[in-house]
């Protein structure tokens, strides 16, 4: 399970003051994830930049 504060596709919305999903998903998608708390979003990309870095040591 992926926590979309840590997605590089949540970012921050300086007119709304709130944090919104920049990601276009199709009605599926959506509803899979509203229903079901666990499921895991198929959009989400880590927003560690050093997550390359580590990999390589």
């Amino acid at each position: 399970m992926y926590s979309c504060d840590t997605c590089v596709n949540y970012v921050y919305d300086e007119d709304d003051e709130s944090y919104d999903c920049m990601v276009s998903m199709d009605e599926d998608d959506a509803y899979r994830i509203s229903v079901n708390p666990h499921a895991e979003c198929p959009y989400y990309r880590n927003d560690d930049e050093y997550a390359v870095v580590r990999h390589q040591m």
